[in-house]
């Protein structure tokens, strides 16, 4: 955690004499989540079924001089998998987490600009459930909506988007689509060997200039 708080000093603090401007707002948008897993070491991947669902975002944007920027979101995200193949029918987990992407921003453009986004994120698990529990086993991908599961807290990764920014004085509408890999796993038991999740983003925020 001294890690990530290092971090966001560094962007966010770290440029006091650069000349810069603050944004807050809002962001919607739709996440589509995909998942593969291996049961064993060696064993051949197999592919589920992502869910996808809407996500919420709190953002704070800090834009400097010189096109860059750099920016902080609190967004709600929901992730997992349905494993709906003939092996392991049936199986449905879904994962709520609070997720936060630190970004450098990057842009070309004035009033309308395009943007690049890159960084990395951090999250924490708040309801893991089941919506079907069918067939358990030590060739299927494990269930983690029961207490027994146990699945891990932690979420971490890398994020990358691209998009437009449209500026009518004040405020600002951002269109964007965003990739994010997970390098956290919500296994802690073992049951298999490896499960990898990515998400795609498709987003609109509104922000509003507070400091200049």
């Amino acid at each position: 955690m001294k890690i990530w708080g290092s971090l966001f000093c560094i962007i966010f603090l770290s440029c006091s004499g650069i000349s810069a401007q603050t944004s807050v707002g809002v962001k919607a948008g739709y996440t589509s989540s995909s998942a593969s897993y291996r049961v064993t070491l060696g064993s051949f991947p197999r592919s589920v079924t992502g869910i996808s669902a809407p996500s919420y975002s709190l953002v704070i944007e800090q834009f400097f001089e010189k096109n860059a920027g750099a920016q902080i979101e609190f967004q709600f995200l929901t992730t997992g998998y349905a494993a709906t193949d003939t092996i392991n029918m049936g199986n449905e987990t879904q994962f709520d987490y609070m997720k936060i992407p630190i970004l450098s921003n990057f842009y070309l453009g004035n009033s309308g600009r395009f943007h690049i986004k890159l960084g990395p994120h951090l999250g924490y698990l708040l309801e893991a459930r089941d919506v079907n529990r069918v067939v358990e086993g030590e060739l299927v991908i494990p269930t983690y909506g029961q207490a027994a599961d146990r699945p891990r807290k932690i979420m971490y990764g890398l994020t990358a988007g691209v998009g437009l920014s449209k500026l009518f004085g004040k405020h600002t509408l951002q269109g964007e689509v965003r990739y994010s890999y997970e390098f956290g796993r919500p296994e802690s038991q073992e049951r298999i060997f490896d499960i990898n999740f990515t998400q795609l983003e498709f987003s609109l925020a509104y922000l509003f200039r507070v400091l200049q």
